[in-house]
């Protein structure tokens, strides 16, 4: 699905779902950030519901505060605004394996009923090469060690498949269980959030189930958006519209990430540094 333009609500479904994802790291300390959506609903909520809030990068970067929508996780602005940068191998090794990170914020190209993610490869039909996709980037680690997984991205049968075409990151497998036998210690995906509503996993079954709609969408319209038969929860929730607080803080980092924004000339904007996998969607990262 792509982004509806603003109507009569004053916002898009894009806005809806992004300051939805923001007000989910409401009570985050810590936040391990794709590129993507990911990356736009963090730093809302870092300048809206959660100021506090310290936003970790896998290229290193410890409490970035950018003042513009990074494009990579190698975007020098993430560098620029942290309060530390340190090797990568510190990143995994010490603040993500060591479980001293909150909340993990991924996308995907694919989910499944179990909240599993494919970010590798895409079937594209029959005498057609397969798709590409960025691949795992650290993803897998994300999903494994950090506290809880957070989750974002449109709601289509194309992302919400029966069953993936490549699993790339583990969510909960097959069912319970499969986590704690694997040796995963975050608890894994506990909200995907799309731009129809809220999806999050059964306690005993662990399959995503419809907890929330948006305003003005259907059970139905959702049911027909997933590619398998989808549970809805008795009783359904509706999210609460953006604020016009909220829609101002979202659009001037969007603003502010267009080239030519405060003051910078676009022809003097660097790309994304070729062979950075963050530069095409890094996994976990929205697939663009």
């Amino acid at each position: 699905m792509t982004a509806t333009p603003a109507g009569p609500t004053g916002f898009t479904s894009d806005e809806l779902m992004e300051v939805n994802a923001a007000r989910a790291l409401a009570d985050a300390t810590t936040c391990f950030v794709g590129i993507g959506l990911p990356s736009t609903a963090a730093n809302l909520a870092r300048t809206t519901v959660n100021p506090g809030l310290v936003l970790i990068y896998e290229s290193g970067t410890i409490g970035s505060k950018p003042t513009r929508l990074p494009l990579s996780i190698g975007d020098g602005e993430l560098a620029d605004t942290a309060d530390a940068v340190i090797p990568v191998p510190e990143v995994f090794n010490y603040w993500l394996q060591g479980g001293r990170i909150d909340v993990g914020f991924l996308g995907a190209a694919q989910v499944d009923r179990y909240a599993n993610i494919n970010t590798t490869i895409v079937d594209r039909g029959p005498d057609r090469p397969e798709g590409r996709l960025p691949g795992a980037g650290g993803a897998p680690e994300i999903a494994s060690n950090c506290g809880k997984v957070l989750m974002v991205l449109r709601h289509s049968t194309r992302n919400f498949v029966r069953r993936l075409d490549f699993v790339t990151t583990l969510g909960h497998g097959s069912g319970p269980g499969d986590r704690k036998k694997l040796g995963m210690p975050g608890a894994g995906p506990v909200a995907v959030i799309t731009d129809l509503g809220v999806l999050r996993p059964d306690p005993a079954t662990a399959e995503l189930v419809l907890t929330e709609l948006h305003p003005g969408v259907t059970v139905e319209q959702v049911r027909a958006a997933t590619g398998w038969e989808l549970t809805v929860a008795d009783t359904v929730g509706t999210t609460q519209p953006p604020t016009p607080d909220e829609l101002a803080a979202l659009r001037a980092l969007k603003a502010a990430e267009k080239p030519g924004a405060a003051g910078e000339p676009a022809t003097t904007r660097k790309p994304a540094a070729t062979g950075d996998p963050g530069a095409a969607g890094k996994p976990g990262k929205e697939t663009r």
